[in-house]
């Protein structure tokens, strides 16, 4: 079964740093983990969930404008890892943030979550 799990998250001043990751198990023998599109989306409270970055499965880039050149994604083939360092925090970062993969299984492709981890950004 695969499973996303997330670290990394915690309180951190306003200008302070936090590197995320996503440790990816479970994945279906014939599907290479770092070949998918995947990414981190964030939910803050009373918020729809949205994304905050993304890496296809071509390898590029997204990420959502209010990022700003602050934060980046990347990831660990050998580890099945992705990750997301972010610097120049401010409050309105707060939220809890969820990793998401897209895998092709046999019956088309789905979506998996992680159960997300906590970012707080204190002014």
């Amino acid at each position: 079964q695969v499973q996303l799990v997330e670290s990394g998250g915690g309180l951190v001043q306003a200008g302070g740093s936090l590197r995320l990751s996503c440790a990816a198990s479970g994945i279906p023998s014939g599907i290479i983990f770092s070949m998918n599109a995947m990414g981190w989306y964030r939910q803050a409270p009373g918020k729809q969930r949205e994304l905050v970055a993304r890496l296809t499965s071509g390898g590029s880039r997204n990420y959502a404008g209010f990022v700003q050149g602050r934060f980046t994604i990347s990831r660990d083939n050998a580890k099945n890892t992705m990750y997301l360092q972010m610097n120049t925090l401010a409050p309105e970062d707060t939220a809890v943030y969820y990793c998401n993969v897209v895998l092709p299984l046999r019956t088309g492709p789905v979506d998996y979550w992680g159960k997300g981890t906590p970012v707080t950004v204190s002014s």
